[in-house]
Order: structure tokens, then C-alpha cells, then sequence
């Protein structure tokens, strides 16, 4: 009796390992979120489409554009635009869907 226990042990170890690696993988499956919509970078400067500082001063007096400044933080604490929207360069992917996608955004 003892020695059927024996031989057994080794199965069921396996089958458990098996169990949990399915249940990981079930749980991975169900749980996984949809691709974020991605916007296409440039994929040169001269399709980036520059704003003039008559129209930006213009946005800004009408206020009809959103102004990122994406310098580092000591930098916008230093001076900005009054309004701007501090967001630094390496915090742009993660921080962008906080601004409005239908606004005219001019970062700077």
C-alpha cells in the first residue's frame, strides 16, 4: 500500500504542475486587453506639419490650441507659456491620453 502511494506521488506532483500552468494560461487569455490605438510617428521631420509663431500666437490668443510644453519640469518651472500643459517628452506615451485628441495641440 505504502509503495502505490510511492509511485503515485511523482503522477500527481505533474498533474498539478499541469493544472496550474493551464490555469495561468486561462487566466492570461481571459485577462488580456486590446491593443491601444497607436498613432503613426513621422517618419521624417519634414512631415511634421510646424506652426508659425503668428498662427501659435494667434491660438493662443483665441484661445483655440491646447500648448504642451515638453521640456523636462525644471524647465517649465523656470518659464512657459501661461496655460501650457506640462508634459516632458519621456512621459508622452503614457500621459497623452489625458489631452483632448480633437484639440489643436502645438507642443513646444
Amino acid at each position: 500500500m505504502v509503495e502505490n502511494r510511492k509511485n503515485l506521488f511523482p503522477w500527481i506532483l505533474m498533474a498539478g504542475g499541469v493544472l496550474l500552468l493551464l490555469a495561468g494560461l486561462a487566466w492570461l487569455l481571459l485577462n488580456q486587453q486590446s491593443a491601444p490605438v497607436v498613432t503613426p510617428i513621422p517618419a521624417s521631420v519634414e512631415q511634421v506639419e510646424r506652426v508659425s509663431l503668428e498662427d501659435a500666437k494667434a491660438a493662443f490668443d483665441s484661445g483655440t490650441a491646447v500648448f504642451l510644453d515638453v521640456r523636462s519640469e525644471s524647465s517649465y518651472v523656470a518659464s512657459h507659456i501661461p496655460t501650457a500643459i506640462s508634459i516632458p517628452v519621456g512621459e508622452l506615451p503614457t500621459r497623452m491620453g489625458g489631452l483632448d485628441p480633437g484639440s489643436w495641440i502645438i507642443p513646444y
